[in-house]
């Protein structure tokens, strides 16, 4: 079945019931979410809008007659350029009933980027918001086969059309246009590490298995309201969100990041289950370890379980959160673009004891790791993680080369060292490329990493490796020191006494590190500002 059917249920099922709602605190009045309690909601101001499953099918329904009306046909491709907003998911569903491919892109992509990925993606559609108007106009003259763009927001451009103007003519019966699981649903990009980003492809089939594999996996019911904060994009967000979507429940959309934003959607809201980031955790705790946010002030007995993904997670970090948060269950889950996003390896909820371990294959899925001639390798070693499952790419798009590369009798090759211990529980060792080789001896950042965030003064910290004429690369840790606290290096070489010699930093920088939206270190940036030959001694202490 395709995945539109299971929003063709909800709104006969759930019809009346809210599904989406939106949260703007920038625009939130000055009242407190108790306060809000006594006052009439206004569904339809800046700062709170909310959406029923039947106007959520309407809404998607009406999209998708517009883009037939434009031309647009099964097999196309419709570019999605949004920041998270009510309209995302309707857009997006509304271009899947169409039979099109939906194309989401990251909110960061420059004007070029944007340009890259439109034609590596053969699309012919693009809906974009106010944030991006700029970006596009600077290619709109060098994109000639884009020739449907739509404009969600206030004050259209003159060289696009207003979604919500044409949409609202169109009739908001069911298209009617046939799909099949096997249909190709969607193209994601890559983080685009090794230069500009790969097009990855997927079916109706993978988008269906996401959404069982959430379920599964983190127990959504009717009752369960998600908070999700990051960017729609990418396929963490969505696919969690699509655990909702099945048991049609509702989801929030938070517009903000900060620990006082959250703790008060997720008592106004009533949230049930939030997904968040390392950094967004870090930043709830020293907040509450500053005393600058209180729990007391806010209702969170029903706030059940707390998840994280798109990052290894340091142990020390949990610890800190069962201290603050002693009823919470915990889940952390492990994924790729490739493999539908999140789930092809998760914790459980029921191995807290195994903190630090990515998990063990997910619903549905099966893991191996191997070496470099993609054979097993003996337990404890490490190796590259292979996941096989009903979520994993079809290909690169246009780019068997790629494809070739990383797939093979139905088994992704993810490019991650990890290791596996006697229970049969996954450690994400680091990335293949991220392995720093010193006076060869194999070096895994991650595992510097995680060790130096448990030291009470760092927020974050990223390992890289420096050119070295004698060892070949040497350790540079890069230290993010929290807000009101002092470090020195003598502090931190002092700390790392308990790592073996080789694996202590030989280098240490105090610096911020950058992490991208969906919060991965962005370790190439650090290399090229680095390691880029302008590094000079002085820069490091």
């Amino acid at each position: 079945m395709p995945i539109t059917d299971f929003l063709e249920r909800n709104a006969r099922l759930y019809g009346n019931e809210v599904c989406l709602v939106e949260i703007n605190p920038a625009e939130q009045k000055t009242h407190t979410w108790r306060e809000y309690e006594l006052i009439e909601s206004d569904h339809n101001d800046r700062y709170r809008k909310e959406m029923t499953w039947e106007d959520f099918e309407r809404k998607s329904n009406r999209f998708a007659n517009l883009l037939l009306s434009r031309g647009v046909k099964k097999g196309d491709k419709v570019a999605i350029l949004l920041m998270n907003c009510l309209e995302w998911l309707p857009i997006y569903f509304g271009i899947l009933k169409t039979g099109a491919l939906a194309v989401p892109m990251n909110y960061r992509y420059t004007a070029e980027e944007i340009k890259y990925c439109l034609g590596l993606a053969d699309c012919t559609a693009l809906v974009f918001g106010p944030e991006f108007t700029g970006r596009v106009e600077d290619i709109v003259d060098r994109i000639p086969k884009v020739t449907t763009r739509f404009y969600v927001g206030e004050d259209c451009p003159s060289f696009a059309d207003s979604y919500e103007r044409y949409s609202a003519y169109c009739t908001s019966k069911n298209p009617g246009i046939a799909l099949s699981d096997e249909d190709d649903a969607a193209i994601y990009f890559s983080s685009g590490t090794t230069g500009f980003p790969k097009a990855i492809l997927h079916a109706h089939r993978a988008l269906v298995s996401s959404c069982e594999t959430e379920q599964k996996h983190h127990g959504q019911t009717h009752e369960d309201v998600f908070l999700c904060i990051p960017p729609l994009y990418h396929t963490g967000a969505k696919m969690h969100w699509f655990g909702s979507l099945l048991s049609g429940s509702r989801a929030v959309l938070l517009r903000g990041v900060k620990p006082e934003w959250i703790l008060e959607t997720v008592s106004r809201e009533r949230a049930t289950i939030v997904w968040l980031l390392v950094p967004w955790v870090q930043d709830i705790l020293d907040t509450l370890d500053r005393g600058e946010l209180k729990l007391e002030a806010y209702e969170l007995s029903q706030w059940r379980l707390m998840h994280i993904g798109a990052q290894p997670v340091p142990p020390s970090l949990i610890r800190r959160w069962k201290e603050r948060f002693p009823e919470h269950l915990y889940d952390t889950n492990y994924g790729l673009s490739e493999s539908i996003g999140p789930g092809c390896v998760h914790l459980g909820v029921e191995n807290l004891h195994k903190v630090g371990a990515i998990g063990i294959p997910g619903y549905g899925w099966e893991c191996a790791i191997v070496d470099e001639s993609r054979q097993p390798v003996p337990q404890g070693e490490v190796g590259e993680l292979a996941v096989k499952g009903p979520g994993v790419m079809r290909c690169y798009y246009k780019d068997e080369a790629a494809t070739a590369a990383v797939l093979r009798d139905g088994w992704l090759y993810t490019g991650d060292m990890a290791k596996q211990d006697e229970d049969g529980f996954l450690y994400l060792v680091d990335r293949k490329k991220d392995v720093i080789i010193m006076g060869g001896e194999n070096i895994y950042p991650v595992q510097i990493e995680d060790f130096l965030r448990a030291h009470p003064a760092v927020k974050d910290v990223a390992v890289i490796g420096l050119p070295d004429p004698r060892l070949g690369e040497i350790t540079l840790a890069i230290v993010e020191v929290k807000e009101g606290m002092t470090c020195t290096e003598e502090e931190i070489r002092d700390f790392c006494l308990e790592l073996p010699r080789y694996k202590r930093p030989r280098k240490i920088l105090f610096a911020e590190v950058p992490r991208n939206p969906t919060g991965k270190i962005e370790k190439p940036k650090l290399r090229e500002k680095y390691c880029g030959g302008s590094l000079v001694e002085a820069q490091i202490r």
